[in-house]
C-alpha cells in the first residue's frame, strides 16, 4: 500500500483509495467499473487512479473491487477541509467508517482520514530521518532505565533500597513504553522499508514490560485498591509534564514519601534466576515476604519451600551470592 501511494504522487496524479468496504461504501458510491479478482498490486493502484474516480478496496486490501467511482457522501458532515477530494475523502470516511486515503496532486502528500483522524503521510525518505532521531533518543532513554535499574539493584541488594529508586525505574520505563509507541506507529506507515527500524525498536524495548510488572509487584502495596493492571493503566493515563514528576508518580501508586527506606519483596530479582517457573518464583517469595531475608536464606530454608529441591536451592544460593559479590565490588553512592 505504501508502494503503491508512492507512485501515485511519483506519477504526479492525485487519487482516492478506500480501504474497505461495506454497505455504506457501496451506498455512497456512483458508476465506475467492477474489476473480476484484481489483486491488489502497487503498480495497479497507481495506473487505476490516472482515471478521475476513486478506487474501492476489500478490507484486507488484497483485492482492488472497483475503480473509476465517483463518491457522494453526505453533504452535510461538517469538514474544515478546502479541497474537493479531501473534502470528500474526511466526509466518506466519516460516513462509512472505513479508511480513505486522499493524494492530493499538487501538494504531492497522501493523506489518511480513519475515525475522525486526519494523518498526513510523509515521503519515506522524510519519516525514516524522524524515525532515526527518534530511535537515537530512545536508546538513550532506554540507557537511562537500564542505569536505573541497576542502581535499584545494587540498593536492594544492600537493603539500602527506598522508594525513589523504585519510582525512577517505574517513570523511566513508562517514558521508554510511550516512545516506543510513538516509533511503532511511525514505523509502520513505511511498510516494508520499515522492517530494520522495527528490528532495532524490538530489541529497544525487549523485556521493558517484565521490568515494570515485577518492580510493582516488588513495591505495591499488597492491599492496595487495584492490582498490577490497575497501576499501569493509572500511569498510561498520566499527561506528560505529570510523569515528569516523581511525587506524582509515586502519589498515584499510593507510596510513601520518596525517601523513605523500601523493602522489596524480590520478584524482580528473583525472575532473573535461569530456569525458576513463575509458580515457583511466587512461592518463594510468599514463603520468605522480602528480598532482604531471602538473600539471607540458607539452602536448607530454600529447600523448605515447595517446588524447591536441592539443586535448584543450590542454584539459587549461588546466583544470590553472585549478586551480593557484584553489589559489594560497585559503589553504592555514585
Amino acid at each position: 500500500m505504501r508502494l503503491g501511494l508512492e507512485r501515485i504522487i511519483q506519477q504526479g496524479k492525485g487519487g482516492l483509495v478506500v480501504l474497505g468496504s461495506n454497505q455504506k461504501v457501496i451506498g455512497a458510491s456512483s458508476g465506475g467499473f467492477t474489476l473480476n479478482g484484481a489483486a491488489f498490486t502497487p503498480a495497479r493502484l497507481a495506473e487505476l487512479s490516472k482515471m478521475d474516480g476513486g478506487i474501492i478496496l476489500d478490507d484486507g486490501w488484497g483485492t482492488i473491487l472497483r475503480a473509476n467511482v465517483h463518491f457522494v457522501p453526505d453533504g452535510s458532515i461538517p469538514t474544515e477541509e478546502t479541497g474537493a477530494r479531501h473534502r470528500t475523502a474526511e466526509r466518506l470516511a466519516v460516513e462509512t467508517g472505513v479508511a480513505v486515503v486522499a493524494v492530493s496532486e499538487g501538494r504531492k502528500v497522501a493523506t489518511l482520514f480513519y475515525k475522525g483522524e486526519k494523518i498526513e503521510l510523509a515521503s519515506p525518505t522524510e519519516l525514516a530521518a524522524h524515525i532515526n532521531q527518534d530511535l537515537l533518543s530512545l536508546d538513550r532513554l532506554r540507557s537511562r532505565l537500564d542505569d536505573a535499574e541497576r542502581r535499584l539493584t545494587r540498593f536492594e541488594v544492600a537493603g539500602l533500597a527506598t522508594f525513589r529508586l523504585a519510582v525512577t525505574v517505574i517513570q523511566r520505563a513508562e517514558m521508554v513504553d510511550r516512545m516506543g509507541k510513538l516509533v511503532a506507529d511511525r514505523t509502520l506507515t513505511l511498510g516494508e522499508e520499515g522492517l530494520l527500524a522495527t528490528v532495532q525498536l524490538h530489541d529497544l524495548l525487549t523485556g521493558l514490560e517484565h521490568t515494570r510488572r515485577m518492580i510493582l509487584l516488588d513495591y505495591l502495596k499488597p492491599l492496595r485498591g487495584g492490582t498490577v493492571e490497575r497501576a499501569i493503566e493509572d500511569l498510561e493515563d498520566f499527561s506528560a509534564p505529570d510523569l515528569e514528576d516523581l511525587w506524582k508518580v509515586a502519589k498515584v501508586l499510593d507510596f510513601p514519601d520518596l525517601d523513605e527506606p523500601a523493602e522489596p519483596r524480590g520478584h524482580r530479582l528473583l525472575a532473573r534466576a535461569s530456569r525458576l517457573p513463575d509458580p515457583v518464583r511466587e512461592d518463594v517469595v510468599r514463603h520468605f515476604g522480602s528480598l532482604n531475608r531471602l538473600l539471607s536464606a540458607s539452602v536448607e530454608q530454600l529447600i523448605e519451600v515447595e517446588g524447591v529441591g536441592e539443586t535448584r536451592a543450590t542454584q539459587l544460593r549461588a546466583f544470590f551470592d553472585r549478586l551480593q559479590a557484584i553489589a559489594l565490588d560497585e559503589p553504592i553512592l555514585d
